[in-house]
């Protein structure tokens, strides 16, 4: 089974990114980062953990409050770096684990974490400016990666008790995934600091020592705080700090400190340290019981015969056609596909399969490869086919063949408003298996 090896603390103020690209290691005011990096670096090279679960916040740059949720996990391919408004800083992108997020993805939420999930974003500075300090990166990153974004920036957040308890439900999640792994938990964040306001430039390195203090010894007392309270000592973007109690809670409860330091020099405590377990591995029969309970709630699915679940693994193996499908909601992108098809999928980068399964609008086909329906009928809606013809060529029927099993075998309909492309209800062999 995986398990999880130890846990990372870090700061991720940008000018962490600042002084590793400006490669400031030798001047006195930055000098001290490096330092402080060096020994987390040393950690992660001599363990050569598979993957990093970095816990992090985006800071309005991927993602914006059109849409904002408090744990989102990644469950992609490969992150590459944000730009953040002056270009995108020169890092490679680094690899994900969609197979063991996917599976962090259905413990976490048979724990009743109602998480949301992301992939084919840019990840900023709060995962990659600690990141860069971490591991040699060129020509390409030594381990991968499983992004967990914390909506930290928008009121409500979850409580910091919340934080603590994902932790120990992400430790559940690791250590029953099958395959044997080496995860490194990163927390990243804080310390103390306010950037908004007549308040900003706060700082309270008293408190900062405080809280690493407790961190190590007593997070119980740090995870019964108030929002209020960590934003009073330490700054209002200094609550952050919350986040690092999901590390602390995937650790066993008694943890040594392996390094610990800190460093302010402008707008933020910048701390690093690493902890290790005491405590040995999870009883086996312990891990058994929670992949059970896990399967529970699709026990025997599979029997549904003409079934296909949409799941996280279909999301990430199929993202592509997907979004080339739903941007028919985009009026520019169903022109340029009505216009010019084989112009519109080279652009998108489709395979030569994907291609064809739209081309022939073979529905059942398509629904088999990984489309989930609610495409389909975006495609019907911009090509003429009506809901009803997709049915019955999703169920190897004729239109007039599944019309009759309908209490209105008359009723046509579709999605389609204004349609680009206008329906044409009664050229039935469209929709014909």
């Amino acid at each position: 089974m995986a398990r999880i090896i130890g846990g990372i603390a870090a700061s991720h103020t940008p000018t962490i990114g600042f002084a590793f690209d400006k490669n400031k290691r030798d001047d006195p005011v930055w000098a001290p980062i490096f330092e402080n990096f060096a020994p987390l670096a040393d950690w992660l090279a001599d363990k050569r953990p598979d993957v990093l679960l970095v816990i992090y916040n985006d800071h309005v740059t991927s993602f914006f409050f059109d849409h904002y949720s408090a744990f989102t996990l990644g469950v992609g391919h490969e992150w590459n770096v944000a730009d953040e408004g002056g270009g995108a800083r020169d890092l490679p992108p680094i690899k994900g684990h969609p197979e063991l997020a996917a599976h962090i993805g259905t413990s976490l939420m048979t724990d009743e974490f109602d998480m949301s999930f992301f992939q084919n974003k840019a990840l900023d500075h709060g995962c990659f400016s600690p990141l860069s300090m971490l591991c040699p990166h060129k020509p390409e990153w030594p381990v991968k990666l499983v992004p967990l974004q914390m909506g930290v920036l928008q009121l409500p957040v979850p409580s910091a008790r919340r934080f603590y308890k994902l932790g120990q439900a992400l430790r559940r999640a690791i250590e029953s995934y099958p395959e044997d792994l080496k995860v490194a938990i990163v927390a990243t964040g804080g310390l103390s600091h306010q950037v908004h306001g007549e308040r900003a430039g706060f700082n309270n390195p008293e408190w900062d020592q405080r809280f690493l203090d407790l961190f190590e010894n007593d997070p119980e007392q740090l995870a019964e705080m108030t929002i209020a309270e960590y934003a009073e000592l330490g700054g209002f973007e200094g609550a952050e700090v919350i986040m690092w109690l999901t590390m602390r809670g995937a650790l066993p409860s008694s943890v040594v400190c392996k390094h610990r330091s800190y460093y302010l020099p402008s707008m933020a405590g910048i701390a690093t340290a690493i902890y290790e377990g005491e405590e040995g591995e999870t009883k086996p029969s312990v891990v058994e019981r929670h992949r059970q309970r896990m399967a529970v709630q699709l026990a025997d699915v599979e029997k549904l015969e003409g079934t296909y679940p949409f799941s996280i693994e279909v999301a990430v193996r199929a993202y592509r056609i997907n979004d080339y499908l739903h941007r028919m909601v985009e009026p520019a992108h169903r022109e340029a596909f009505l216009n010019d098809p084989e112009a519109s999928f080279e652009a998108a980068g489709l395979s030569e399969e994907e291609r064809d399964l739209i081309r022939r609008r073979d529905w059942r086909a398509l629904l088999h490869y990984g489309v989930i329906f609610f495409m389909l009928e975006k495609l019907g809606a911009v090509t003429g086919v009506s809901n009803l013809h997709i049915y019955a060529a999703m169920r190897g029927e004729t239109l007039e063949a599944f019309q009759r099993t309908r209490n209105a075998p008359g009723a046509l309909y579709s999605v389609a408003g204004k349609t680009a492309g206008k329906l044409d209800w009664d050229n039935a062999e469209k929709g014909k298996s």
